[in-house]
């Protein structure tokens, strides 16, 4: 965690669990099952929101918050799934704030 109380996803960690690992084939399953119909529901919203635009020249913020949702949840399964990190993301999706830091 930095001074702002914010942590790296993909900051290198050289300690791993074994444990973790057989874990991970298990969980990655699970994850996967709820990260494909998650996806789906994504892909639908990113339809509607399309003809959204088209007609109106507008977004949708309901839209757009499933579709930024998905993405969220996808940064951290593919995280956990790419071997980056030890720690497990939730079945469900939670809230959480990605975003691009300048230097």
């Amino acid at each position: 965690m930095d001074e702002d109380g914010e942590k790296q996803l993909f900051a290198f960690n050289e300690s791993a669990s074994r444990l973790e690992l057989f874990i991970r084939i298990v969980y990655s399953i699970l994850i996967s099952i709820v990260l494909g119909i998650y996806g789906f529901l994504a892909g639908l919203c990113m339809f509607v929101q399309w003809f959204h635009i088209l007609i109106l020249g507008r977004r949708n913020q309901g839209l757009h918050d499933v579709i930024q949702g998905y993405l969220e949840y996808q940064v951290h399964v593919l995280a956990y799934m790419n071997f980056t990190t030890d720690e497990r993301p939730n079945i469900m999706p939670e809230k959480v704030n990605i975003y691009e830091a300048r230097k």
